[in-house]
Protein backbone atom coordinates (compact mmCIF):
# COMPACT_ATOMS: atom_id res chain seq x y z
CA UNK A 1 0.00 0.00 0.00
CA UNK A 2 2.66 2.09 0.93
CA UNK A 3 4.44 1.39 -2.21
CA UNK A 4 1.26 2.28 -4.65
CA UNK A 5 1.21 5.79 -2.83
CA UNK A 6 4.79 6.07 -3.38
CA UNK A 7 4.38 5.51 -6.71
CA UNK A 8 1.23 8.08 -7.03
CA UNK A 9 3.27 10.72 -5.63
CA UNK A 10 6.03 10.37 -7.84
CA UNK A 11 3.58 10.49 -10.71
CA UNK A 12 1.96 13.66 -9.50
CA UNK A 13 5.57 15.16 -9.21
CA UNK A 14 6.23 13.76 -12.80
CA UNK A 15 3.62 15.34 -14.31
CA UNK A 16 4.18 19.07 -12.37
CA UNK A 17 7.74 18.71 -13.86
CA UNK A 18 6.34 17.81 -17.32
CA UNK A 19 4.28 20.92 -17.28
CA UNK A 20 6.75 23.24 -15.51
CA UNK A 21 8.78 21.97 -18.45
CA UNK A 22 6.40 22.43 -21.31
CA UNK A 23 4.97 25.83 -20.23
CA UNK A 24 8.15 27.15 -19.06
CA UNK A 25 6.93 27.92 -15.68
CA UNK A 26 7.54 26.46 -12.02
CA UNK A 27 3.75 25.02 -11.47
CA UNK A 28 4.49 24.80 -7.25
CA UNK A 29 5.49 28.58 -7.54
CA UNK A 30 2.74 29.64 -9.67
CA UNK A 31 0.22 28.36 -7.26
CA UNK A 32 1.57 29.62 -4.57
CA UNK A 33 1.82 32.84 -5.64
CA UNK A 34 -1.50 32.87 -6.51
CA UNK A 35 -2.45 32.18 -3.14
CA UNK A 36 -0.61 34.98 -1.71
CA UNK A 37 -1.71 37.36 -4.19
CA UNK A 38 -5.29 36.84 -2.99
CA UNK A 39 -4.05 36.73 0.56
CA UNK A 40 -2.94 40.49 -0.58
CA UNK A 41 -5.75 41.64 -2.05
CA UNK A 42 -8.10 40.83 0.65
CA UNK A 43 -5.73 42.03 3.52
CA UNK A 44 -5.67 45.33 1.53
CA UNK A 45 -9.46 45.79 1.49
CA UNK A 46 -9.88 44.16 5.41
CA UNK A 47 -6.99 45.19 7.39
CA UNK A 48 -4.37 48.86 7.60
CA UNK A 49 -1.35 49.34 9.62
CA UNK A 50 -1.54 51.80 12.62
CA UNK A 51 -1.68 55.28 11.37
CA UNK A 52 -2.48 54.36 8.01
CA UNK A 53 -5.54 56.09 6.43
CA UNK A 54 -8.17 53.33 5.50
CA UNK A 55 -9.02 52.87 1.82
CA UNK A 56 -12.64 54.53 0.56
CA UNK A 57 -14.60 51.16 0.31
CA UNK A 58 -18.13 52.63 -1.68
CA UNK A 59 -19.28 49.00 -1.43
CA UNK A 60 -18.52 48.15 2.23
CA UNK A 61 -20.35 51.93 2.85
CA UNK A 62 -23.33 51.03 0.65
CA UNK A 63 -23.69 47.54 2.45
CA UNK A 64 -23.39 49.42 5.89
CA UNK A 65 -26.73 51.30 4.77
CA UNK A 66 -28.73 49.02 2.76
CA UNK A 67 -28.24 45.55 4.99
CA UNK A 68 -28.62 47.24 8.54
CA UNK A 69 -30.84 45.92 10.89
CA UNK A 70 -32.87 48.96 11.12
CA UNK A 71 -32.67 50.84 7.40
CA UNK A 72 -32.69 47.23 5.49
CA UNK A 73 -36.14 46.28 5.20
CA UNK A 74 -37.61 50.32 4.75
CA UNK A 75 -34.95 50.65 1.95
CA UNK A 76 -36.20 47.47 0.13
CA UNK A 77 -39.60 48.17 0.72
CA UNK A 78 -39.29 51.45 -0.89
CA UNK A 79 -36.96 50.44 -3.87
CA UNK A 80 -39.79 47.66 -4.67
CA UNK A 81 -42.69 50.02 -3.90
CA UNK A 82 -40.79 52.52 -6.83
CA UNK A 83 -40.13 49.18 -9.30
CA UNK A 84 -44.34 48.77 -8.49
CA UNK A 85 -45.41 52.57 -8.75
CA UNK A 86 -42.95 52.74 -12.16
CA UNK A 87 -44.35 49.42 -13.38
CA UNK A 88 -48.46 50.35 -12.74
CA UNK A 89 -48.56 54.12 -13.85
CA UNK A 90 -45.77 53.80 -16.85
CA UNK A 91 -48.05 50.94 -17.90
CA UNK A 92 -51.28 52.67 -18.39
CA UNK A 93 -50.27 54.75 -21.68
CA UNK A 94 -49.22 51.92 -23.52
CA UNK A 95 -51.76 49.49 -22.17
CA UNK A 96 -54.03 52.24 -23.29
CA UNK A 97 -52.94 52.25 -26.66
CA UNK A 98 -52.72 48.41 -27.18
CA UNK A 99 -56.30 48.24 -25.95
CA UNK A 100 -57.23 51.17 -28.20
CA UNK A 101 -55.62 49.60 -31.00
CA UNK A 102 -56.22 45.87 -30.63
CA UNK A 103 -60.05 46.15 -28.73
CA UNK A 104 -61.46 49.69 -29.91
CA UNK A 105 -60.00 49.42 -33.86
CA UNK A 106 -59.38 45.86 -34.96
CA UNK A 107 -62.19 43.92 -32.93
CA UNK A 108 -64.13 45.84 -35.24
CA UNK A 109 -62.70 45.19 -38.14
CA UNK A 110 -62.74 41.60 -37.81
CA UNK A 111 -66.16 41.29 -37.05
CA UNK A 112 -67.44 43.38 -39.72
CA UNK A 113 -64.81 41.48 -41.85
CA UNK A 114 -66.89 38.34 -40.89
CA UNK A 115 -69.91 39.31 -41.29
CA UNK A 116 -69.27 40.61 -44.76
CA UNK A 117 -67.54 37.05 -46.11
CA UNK A 118 -70.85 34.85 -44.69
CA UNK A 119 -69.61 33.81 -41.73
CA UNK A 120 -72.05 32.28 -39.82
CA UNK A 121 -73.02 34.29 -36.25
CA UNK A 122 -71.76 31.79 -33.75
CA UNK A 123 -68.27 30.97 -36.11
CA UNK A 124 -68.12 34.55 -35.47
CA UNK A 125 -68.64 35.03 -31.60
CA UNK A 126 -66.41 32.38 -31.19
CA UNK A 127 -63.19 32.99 -32.92
CA UNK A 128 -63.84 36.90 -32.68
CA UNK A 129 -65.71 37.77 -30.14
CA UNK A 130 -64.32 34.73 -27.48
CA UNK A 131 -60.53 33.46 -28.90
CA UNK A 132 -59.48 37.18 -30.67
CA UNK A 133 -60.82 39.19 -28.05
CA UNK A 134 -59.10 37.17 -24.88
CA UNK A 135 -56.09 37.13 -26.63
CA UNK A 136 -56.19 40.89 -27.22
CA UNK A 137 -57.03 41.36 -23.53
CA UNK A 138 -53.99 39.22 -22.28
CA UNK A 139 -51.43 41.08 -24.70
CA UNK A 140 -52.98 45.03 -24.14
CA UNK A 141 -52.90 44.04 -20.24
CA UNK A 142 -49.86 41.95 -19.51
CA UNK A 143 -47.41 43.29 -21.69
CA UNK A 144 -46.50 46.66 -21.29
CA UNK A 145 -46.37 45.74 -16.99
CA UNK A 146 -43.91 43.30 -17.90
CA UNK A 147 -42.07 44.86 -20.05
CA UNK A 148 -41.27 47.49 -17.64
CA UNK A 149 -41.39 45.11 -14.65
CA UNK A 150 -38.50 42.55 -15.79
CA UNK A 151 -36.13 44.97 -16.92
CA UNK A 152 -36.10 46.90 -13.88
CA UNK A 153 -35.93 43.73 -12.04
CA UNK A 154 -33.10 42.85 -13.89
CA UNK A 155 -31.22 46.23 -13.67
CA UNK A 156 -31.41 45.70 -9.69
CA UNK A 157 -30.08 42.38 -10.19
CA UNK A 158 -27.27 43.44 -12.24
CA UNK A 159 -26.21 46.72 -10.26
CA UNK A 160 -26.49 43.88 -6.93
CA UNK A 161 -28.66 44.67 -4.84
CA UNK A 162 -31.23 41.80 -5.30
CA UNK A 163 -28.33 39.24 -3.21
CA UNK A 164 -28.50 42.20 -0.35
CA UNK A 165 -32.76 41.95 -0.24
CA UNK A 166 -31.65 37.94 -0.04
CA UNK A 167 -29.61 38.49 3.18
CA UNK A 168 -32.06 41.05 4.80
CA UNK A 169 -34.81 38.11 4.16
CA UNK A 170 -32.79 35.05 4.95
CA UNK A 171 -33.42 35.05 8.86
CA UNK A 172 -37.40 35.24 7.71
CA UNK A 173 -37.20 32.40 5.55
CA UNK A 174 -34.34 30.56 7.89
CA UNK A 175 -37.20 30.93 11.06
CA UNK A 176 -39.86 29.69 8.93
CA UNK A 177 -37.57 26.49 7.34
CA UNK A 178 -37.25 28.00 3.94
CA UNK A 179 -34.16 28.99 2.02
CA UNK A 180 -33.02 32.81 2.24
CA UNK A 181 -32.85 32.96 -1.56
CA UNK A 182 -36.49 32.34 -1.40
CA UNK A 183 -36.82 36.19 -0.77
CA UNK A 184 -34.98 36.71 -4.88
CA UNK A 185 -38.14 34.19 -6.25
CA UNK A 186 -41.05 35.72 -4.31
CA UNK A 187 -39.91 39.25 -5.65
CA UNK A 188 -39.59 38.20 -9.45
CA UNK A 189 -43.48 36.65 -8.73
CA UNK A 190 -44.72 40.37 -8.46
CA UNK A 191 -43.56 40.33 -11.82
CA UNK A 192 -45.01 36.86 -13.17
CA UNK A 193 -45.56 33.66 -10.79
CA UNK A 194 -44.65 31.65 -13.57
CA UNK A 195 -41.42 33.43 -13.93
CA UNK A 196 -40.69 33.33 -10.02
CA UNK A 197 -41.55 29.84 -10.28
CA UNK A 198 -38.82 29.15 -12.88
CA UNK A 199 -36.55 31.59 -10.57
CA UNK A 200 -36.98 28.85 -7.78
CA UNK A 201 -34.13 27.15 -9.85
CA UNK A 202 -30.95 29.22 -7.91
CA UNK A 203 -32.04 26.91 -4.49
CA UNK A 204 -29.81 23.97 -4.36
CA UNK A 205 -32.09 22.14 -1.70
CA UNK A 206 -34.81 19.80 -3.53
CA UNK A 207 -37.09 20.37 -0.42
CA UNK A 208 -36.75 24.21 -0.13
CA UNK A 209 -36.90 24.46 -4.05
CA UNK A 210 -39.75 23.02 -4.02
CA UNK A 211 -41.71 25.22 -0.95
CA UNK A 212 -40.76 28.45 -2.82
CA UNK A 213 -42.51 27.07 -5.86
CA UNK A 214 -45.48 25.80 -3.86
CA UNK A 215 -45.86 29.67 -2.09
CA UNK A 216 -44.81 31.95 -4.86
CA UNK A 217 -48.66 32.07 -5.77
CA UNK A 218 -48.92 34.53 -2.93
CA UNK A 219 -46.82 37.20 -4.67
CA UNK A 220 -49.27 39.46 -6.28
CA UNK A 221 -48.21 39.32 -10.29
CA UNK A 222 -49.12 41.88 -12.43
CA UNK A 223 -51.98 40.09 -13.70
CA UNK A 224 -53.70 40.70 -10.48
CA UNK A 225 -52.58 44.52 -9.78
CA UNK A 226 -55.49 46.00 -12.24
CA UNK A 227 -58.46 44.46 -10.27
CA UNK A 228 -56.53 45.29 -7.22
CA UNK A 229 -56.21 48.97 -7.85
CA UNK A 230 -59.80 49.22 -9.27
CA UNK A 231 -61.65 47.39 -6.60
CA UNK A 232 -59.46 49.44 -4.00
CA UNK A 233 -60.26 52.67 -5.69
CA UNK A 234 -64.00 51.92 -6.24
CA UNK A 235 -64.81 50.59 -2.24
CA UNK A 236 -62.01 51.61 -0.28
CA UNK A 237 -61.57 54.82 -1.34
CA UNK A 238 -64.99 55.18 -1.71
CA UNK A 239 -65.45 54.50 1.72
CA UNK A 240 -63.54 57.63 2.93
CA UNK A 241 -63.34 61.40 2.36
CA UNK A 242 -62.58 62.53 -1.26
CA UNK A 243 -59.41 63.95 -0.15
CA UNK A 244 -57.67 60.59 1.75
CA UNK A 245 -59.49 57.84 -1.46
CA UNK A 246 -56.22 58.02 -2.72
CA UNK A 247 -53.74 57.40 -0.45
CA UNK A 248 -55.94 55.13 1.41
CA UNK A 249 -56.99 52.96 -2.23
CA UNK A 250 -53.09 52.93 -2.39
CA UNK A 251 -52.36 51.83 1.08
CA UNK A 252 -55.08 48.54 0.59
CA UNK A 253 -53.55 47.37 -2.38
CA UNK A 254 -49.77 47.72 -0.64
CA UNK A 255 -51.21 46.05 1.69
CA UNK A 256 -52.29 42.76 0.25
CA UNK A 257 -49.41 42.69 -1.71
CA UNK A 258 -47.62 42.51 1.94
CA UNK A 259 -50.23 40.63 3.60
CA UNK A 260 -48.96 38.07 0.21
CA UNK A 261 -45.75 37.73 1.93
CA UNK A 262 -47.04 37.42 5.16
CA UNK A 263 -48.85 34.24 3.98
CA UNK A 264 -46.25 33.28 1.90
CA UNK A 265 -43.80 32.72 5.67
CA UNK A 266 -46.68 31.56 7.25
CA UNK A 267 -47.08 28.45 4.41
CA UNK A 268 -43.58 28.16 4.42
CA UNK A 269 -43.57 27.30 7.86
CA UNK A 270 -46.22 25.32 8.03
CA UNK A 271 -45.21 23.05 4.92
CA UNK A 272 -41.42 22.93 6.65
CA UNK A 273 -43.05 21.38 9.59
CA UNK A 274 -45.21 19.02 7.82
CA UNK A 275 -45.21 17.19 4.75
CA UNK A 276 -41.97 18.60 3.69
CA UNK A 277 -40.02 18.69 7.27
CA UNK A 278 -36.40 18.70 7.01
CA UNK A 279 -33.30 20.65 8.59
CA UNK A 280 -33.44 24.06 6.66
CA UNK A 281 -29.77 24.21 4.49
CA UNK A 282 -27.11 26.68 5.13
CA UNK A 283 -27.10 29.70 3.13
CA UNK A 284 -23.58 31.14 2.30
CA UNK A 285 -23.91 33.85 0.39
CA UNK A 286 -21.08 36.28 -1.10
CA UNK A 287 -22.19 39.73 -1.58
CA UNK A 288 -21.19 40.56 -5.28
CA UNK A 289 -19.56 44.24 -5.40
CA UNK A 290 -21.92 46.68 -7.35
CA UNK A 291 -21.19 47.12 -10.49
CA UNK A 292 -23.00 49.23 -13.75
CA UNK A 293 -25.64 47.20 -14.72
CA UNK A 294 -24.82 45.92 -18.57
CA UNK A 295 -27.80 47.33 -20.42
CA UNK A 296 -28.02 45.59 -23.83
CA UNK A 297 -27.96 42.16 -21.94
CA UNK A 298 -30.42 43.41 -19.20
CA UNK A 299 -32.75 44.05 -22.13
CA UNK A 300 -32.29 40.87 -23.94
CA UNK A 301 -32.66 38.62 -20.62
CA UNK A 302 -35.39 40.48 -19.40
CA UNK A 303 -37.57 40.96 -23.07
CA UNK A 304 -36.76 37.63 -24.45
CA UNK A 305 -36.16 35.10 -21.77
CA UNK A 306 -38.52 36.36 -19.31
CA UNK A 307 -41.33 38.59 -20.79
CA UNK A 308 -41.93 37.08 -24.55
CA UNK A 309 -41.86 33.52 -23.32
CA UNK A 310 -43.91 34.12 -20.09
CA UNK A 311 -46.68 36.46 -22.72
CA UNK A 312 -46.50 33.29 -25.42
CA UNK A 313 -47.98 31.16 -22.30
CA UNK A 314 -50.32 33.08 -21.59
CA UNK A 315 -51.57 33.90 -25.17
CA UNK A 316 -51.89 30.03 -25.71
CA UNK A 317 -54.28 29.32 -22.46
CA UNK A 318 -56.17 32.52 -23.15
CA UNK A 319 -57.55 31.70 -26.29
CA UNK A 320 -59.39 28.56 -25.27
CA UNK A 321 -60.16 30.67 -22.10
CA UNK A 322 -61.84 33.15 -24.27
CA UNK A 323 -63.83 30.40 -26.47
CA UNK A 324 -65.08 28.76 -23.30
CA UNK A 325 -66.42 32.27 -22.01
CA UNK A 326 -68.78 33.73 -25.22
CA UNK A 327 -69.68 29.63 -25.37
CA UNK A 328 -70.98 29.58 -21.73
CA UNK A 329 -72.54 32.99 -21.76
CA UNK A 330 -74.36 31.68 -25.48
CA UNK A 331 -75.49 28.29 -24.91
CA UNK A 332 -78.91 28.45 -23.45
CA UNK A 333 -80.78 25.60 -21.33
CA UNK A 334 -84.40 26.86 -21.47
CA UNK A 335 -84.41 30.44 -20.41
CA UNK A 336 -81.34 30.91 -19.31
CA UNK A 337 -77.42 30.41 -20.40
CA UNK A 338 -74.91 28.12 -18.83
CA UNK A 339 -73.59 31.11 -17.57
CA UNK A 340 -76.71 32.32 -15.64
CA UNK A 341 -77.28 29.09 -14.83
CA UNK A 342 -74.16 29.04 -13.23
CA UNK A 343 -74.54 32.08 -11.30
CA UNK A 344 -77.76 31.53 -10.17
CA UNK A 345 -76.35 28.29 -8.05
CA UNK A 346 -72.99 29.48 -6.65
CA UNK A 347 -74.38 32.82 -5.50
CA UNK A 348 -75.38 30.88 -1.64
CA UNK A 349 -72.50 29.06 -1.60
CA UNK A 350 -70.55 32.39 -2.62
CA UNK A 351 -72.23 34.55 -0.44
CA UNK A 352 -71.42 32.56 2.90
CA UNK A 353 -67.83 33.80 1.47
CA UNK A 354 -68.54 37.49 0.97
CA UNK A 355 -69.06 37.00 -2.64
CA UNK A 356 -70.70 36.09 -5.18
CA UNK A 357 -71.67 33.50 -8.51
CA UNK A 358 -70.16 36.21 -11.03
CA UNK A 359 -67.06 36.27 -9.31
CA UNK A 360 -66.38 32.67 -8.88
CA UNK A 361 -67.17 31.81 -12.17
CA UNK A 362 -65.03 34.51 -13.73
CA UNK A 363 -62.31 33.02 -11.81
CA UNK A 364 -63.10 29.59 -12.82
CA UNK A 365 -63.11 30.24 -16.46
CA UNK A 366 -60.29 33.23 -16.50
CA UNK A 367 -57.98 30.58 -14.96
CA UNK A 368 -55.59 31.03 -17.95
CA UNK A 369 -55.15 34.67 -16.92
CA UNK A 370 -55.93 37.10 -14.12
CA UNK A 371 -55.88 39.94 -16.81
CA UNK A 372 -59.47 38.95 -18.03
CA UNK A 373 -60.91 38.64 -15.02
CA UNK A 374 -62.28 41.96 -14.78
CA UNK A 375 -63.60 42.20 -17.96
CA UNK A 376 -65.12 38.92 -17.71
CA UNK A 377 -67.05 40.03 -14.25
CA UNK A 378 -68.38 42.83 -16.16
CA UNK A 379 -69.45 41.63 -18.77
CA UNK A 380 -71.27 38.59 -16.42
CA UNK A 381 -72.52 41.05 -14.32
CA UNK A 382 -74.41 42.93 -17.29
CA UNK A 383 -75.61 39.47 -18.20
CA UNK A 384 -76.81 38.20 -14.91
CA UNK A 385 -78.71 40.84 -14.08
CA UNK A 386 -80.14 42.50 -17.32
CA UNK A 387 -78.70 45.53 -17.63
CA UNK A 388 -78.96 47.44 -20.90
CA UNK A 389 -76.99 49.48 -22.55
CA UNK A 390 -74.03 48.29 -21.36
CA UNK A 391 -71.35 46.18 -23.56
CA UNK A 392 -71.40 44.75 -26.85
CA UNK A 393 -73.66 41.43 -25.87
CA UNK A 394 -73.22 38.16 -24.04
CA UNK A 395 -69.84 36.34 -24.23
CA UNK A 396 -67.90 40.05 -25.47
CA UNK A 397 -65.91 40.78 -22.59
CA UNK A 398 -65.35 45.13 -21.86
CA UNK A 399 -63.87 47.29 -19.54
CA UNK A 400 -65.24 51.12 -19.23
CA UNK A 401 -62.65 53.80 -19.00
CA UNK A 402 -65.05 55.10 -16.14
CA UNK A 403 -64.47 54.21 -12.60
CA UNK A 404 -67.98 55.58 -11.92
CA UNK A 405 -69.61 53.63 -14.67
CA UNK A 406 -67.97 50.68 -13.60
CA UNK A 407 -68.86 51.28 -10.00
CA UNK A 408 -72.30 51.81 -11.12
CA UNK A 409 -72.34 47.81 -13.01
CA UNK A 410 -71.02 46.36 -9.60
CA UNK A 411 -73.24 48.31 -7.44
CA UNK A 412 -76.26 47.02 -9.48
CA UNK A 413 -75.18 43.54 -9.30
CA UNK A 414 -75.53 43.61 -5.74
CA UNK A 415 -71.82 44.40 -4.44
CA UNK A 416 -70.76 45.90 -1.45
CA UNK A 417 -68.15 47.52 0.20
CA UNK A 418 -67.73 43.88 2.07
CA UNK A 419 -68.00 42.16 -1.09
CA UNK A 420 -64.42 44.74 -2.79
CA UNK A 421 -63.33 43.58 0.07
CA UNK A 422 -63.26 40.14 -0.09
CA UNK A 423 -62.69 40.14 -3.76
CA UNK A 424 -59.45 41.99 -3.26
CA UNK A 425 -58.25 39.17 -0.27
CA UNK A 426 -59.77 36.45 -2.71
CA UNK A 427 -57.51 37.85 -5.74
CA UNK A 428 -54.45 37.27 -3.96
CA UNK A 429 -55.56 33.94 -2.34
CA UNK A 430 -56.66 31.96 -5.26
CA UNK A 431 -55.26 29.38 -7.73
CA UNK A 432 -52.56 30.31 -9.87
CA UNK A 433 -53.29 30.76 -13.57
CA UNK A 434 -52.72 28.39 -16.19
CA UNK A 435 -49.66 29.27 -16.80
CA UNK A 436 -48.00 29.18 -13.54
CA UNK A 437 -49.53 25.68 -13.26
CA UNK A 438 -48.01 24.27 -16.12
CA UNK A 439 -44.50 25.88 -15.37
CA UNK A 440 -45.17 24.22 -11.62
CA UNK A 441 -45.64 20.84 -13.48
CA UNK A 442 -42.63 21.48 -16.23
CA UNK A 443 -40.38 22.44 -12.75
CA UNK A 444 -41.54 20.08 -10.76
CA UNK A 445 -42.28 16.77 -12.93
CA UNK A 446 -44.87 15.98 -10.36
CA UNK A 447 -48.56 15.86 -10.72
CA UNK A 448 -49.30 15.41 -6.97
CA UNK A 449 -47.13 18.51 -6.21
CA UNK A 450 -49.02 20.70 -8.95
CA UNK A 451 -52.25 19.67 -8.04
CA UNK A 452 -51.25 20.89 -3.92
CA UNK A 453 -49.67 24.23 -5.45
CA UNK A 454 -53.25 24.37 -7.37
CA UNK A 455 -55.08 24.10 -4.41
CA UNK A 456 -53.49 25.44 -1.45
CA UNK A 457 -54.08 28.73 -2.01
CA UNK A 458 -57.85 28.52 -2.75
CA UNK A 459 -58.78 26.61 0.16
CA UNK A 460 -56.75 29.25 1.88
CA UNK A 461 -58.81 31.85 -0.25
CA UNK A 462 -61.71 30.92 0.82
CA UNK A 463 -61.50 30.46 4.43
CA UNK A 464 -59.31 33.76 4.78
CA UNK A 465 -62.65 35.34 2.89
CA UNK A 466 -65.07 33.13 5.29
CA UNK A 467 -63.50 34.84 8.35
CA UNK A 468 -63.47 38.06 7.44
CA UNK A 469 -67.25 37.80 6.46
CA UNK A 470 -68.26 36.25 9.99
CA UNK A 471 -66.29 39.13 11.24
CA UNK A 472 -67.97 41.43 9.54
CA UNK A 473 -71.19 40.38 9.93
CA UNK A 474 -70.36 40.60 13.81
CA UNK A 475 -69.46 43.80 14.00
CA UNK A 476 -71.14 45.65 11.31
CA UNK A 477 -74.33 43.63 10.44
CA UNK A 478 -76.70 45.31 13.26
CA UNK A 479 -75.35 48.83 13.09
Amino acid sequence: MAKKQQNSNEDILSLANNLRWELGVDFHDTVIESIYADASRIARKTVRTQGEKPAYNWDFKIDRIVTSRWLGFPIMFLLLALVFWITVSGANYPSGLLAGLLIDSLHPVLKNGATAIGMPWWLSGVLVDGAYLSMAWVIAVMLPPMAIFFPLFTLLEDFGYLPRVAFNMDSLFRRAGAHGKQALTLSMGFGCNAAGVIAARVIDSPRERLIAILTNNFSLCNGRWPTQILIATIFIGGAVPAHWAGLVSAGAVVGIAVLGIFFSLVVSWGLSKSVLRGETSAFSLELPPYRPPRILQTLYTSLIDRTIFVLWRAIVFAIPAGIVIWLVANIHLGDLSLAEHFIQWADPFAFFFGLNGVILLAYIIAIPANEIVIPTVLMLTVLSTGLSGMGEGAGVMFELNSVTDTENILRAGGWTLLTGLNLMLFSLLHNPCSTTIYTIFKETHSAKWTLVATLLPIVLGFIVCFFTTQVWLLFFSHR
